[in-house]
């Protein structure tokens, strides 16, 4: 019996680690453009919203994917979805890749986004229904540490590689990568008999849009979708693509500095997963740390408006302190499959995840706009355009008013202990 319990611990965590290997490329491929949007921006002569729209097409296709997603995965189950989304996104990485016009590099961009939405949604699936409840927040904390070598290596180490050989020939590998690991997982996972909804194969209309409706109509839903869109929204638009132009336009760092404040952050963002997730299982509360996670994330959004020159070390440590305080929104995942029916986990999850992602799709490009209506003409060597701090200070405001609302919708979230506080509606329980 005890070896038995301990092979099938083993076939769990392998279970995971695949899926977990899979979410570093996602993580990756969201964060890549930051790394080269000067290569980006020269390779196809860009304007800053057409940078931030073929940064953006990524999120766009992923808010889209979020709920069909949680609702695949309550019903097939992860496995068949995952081998999908490693071919789906391959095939986009190697378009992107080759691209020799922004159309097709756009539509690139829109399959990796399409392949990869899957894997998150997956991951939180495989954990919820594999694992204690009790330890969700800590597994999640530590499965986004390791996906988050994907955003780290995404900012300085994708700069200098990039410098080394053109970014194209990194895409083009990344295709055989993600169909490696589509296969891997279609080869080896397998899926208790609770991993679909109400534990039957294939599509149940009925079924699906009742759950569905259920998790909208839940009104405990709703904070946690705001602190995602908040919080997780002006991250991804940052980070994601204008963190980097920031640091070298207006404030006049090298690339390689720039691409280090980058990866710091990813770093702290990595840290900070697992340490928040751990503190709040710990501490068996959620709303209080993610409360004062949310605000000090708001503070320091602040300073950078203040548009100070800070030591390199002082900035540096700004920059990880950011990372870790940004990992507060995590919790929404946790939040919202607490808040629903057990058997829903993916769906919620999927609701409030897709919201992070809506904001992120939105902010980018709206960054950008709101960069190019101040730009007074400056061009670099390689045509690309130049910004002043001025003209980022637009964009940085509006990205701060967003974090604020994702601050004010933490008062509003529930408690609930670190465990499910799910009740159905009285009607179904006369």
């Amino acid at each position: 019996m005890v070896a038995s319990i301990s092979t099938e611990h083993r076939r769990r965590i392998l279970a995971l680690a695949i899926v977990v290997a899979a979410y570093v490329l996602s993580f990756f491929q969201r964060f890549a453009p930051a790394g080269i949007a000067a290569d980006l921006a020269a390779s196809f002569n860009t304007t800053a919203s057409s940078l931030g729209a073929l940064a953006s097409t990524y999120f766009y296709v992923y808010t889209v994917m979020q709920v069909p997603t949680g609702i695949l995965v309550d019903t097939l189950g992860p496995r068949r979805i995952l081998l999908i989304g490693g071919l789906v996104g391959g095939a986009g990485s190697l378009m992107f890749g080759m691209a020799n016009a922004l159309e097709v590099a756009l539509l690139g961009r829109t399959l990796i986004g399409l392949g990869v939405s899957v894997t998150f949604i997956a991951m939180l699936k495989i954990i919820a229904v594999s694992f204690e409840e009790r330890r969700f927040a800590t597994l999640v904390g530590l499965a986004m540490l390791i996906g988050n070598l994907g955003s780290v290596l995404a900012g300085a180490p994708l700069s200098w590689l990039a410098q080394l050989t053109p970014w194209r020939n990194i895409f083009v590998a990344l295709a055989g990568v993600s169909v490696l690991l589509g296969l891997a997982c279609w080869m080896l996972l397998r899926e208790p008999p609770s991993a679909t909804l109400e534990s039957r194969p294939g599509f149940d209309r009925a079924l699906i849009l009742g759950g569905l409706r259920a998790v909208l109509k839940n009104r405990d839903t709703w904070p946690t979708v705001c602190v995602n869109f908040g919080i997780c929204g002006s991250f991804f638009a940052f980070a994601g693509l204008w963190a980097t132009p920031f640091l070298t336009q207006a404030h006049g760092m090298t690339r390689a500095v720039a691409s280090n404040h980058v990866s710091l952050y990813f770093v702290g963002f990595a840290l900070g997963c697992v340490a928040i997730g751990a503190l709040s299982d710990r501490l068996g509360k959620r709303k209080p740390v993610l409360i004062v996670s949310t605000h000090l994330y708001l503070l320091i959004w602040l300073l950078l408006l203040c548009d100070l020159t800070l030591p390199l070390l002082a900035s540096y440590a700004v920059f990880t302190l950011m990372g870790l305080i940004t990992a507060g929104f995590t919790l929404t995942w946790a939040l919202a499959k607490e808040l629903n029916a057990p058997r829903l986990s993916g769906m919620s999850t999927s609701v409030t995840n897709m919201a992070g992602f809506l904001a992120g799709a939105v902010l980018q490009p709206l960054v950008g706009w709101v960069m190019d209506r101040s730009w007074q003409g400056g061009l670099s060597s390689t045509g690309a355009r130049l910004f002043s701090p001025q003209d980022f200070h637009g964009g940085l405001l509006l990205l701060a008013a967003v974090a604020g609302f994702g601050a004010i919708a933490s008062w509003w979230i529930r408690e609930t202990g670190c465990r499910n506080v799910w009740q159905p509606p009285a009607s179904a329980r006369t």
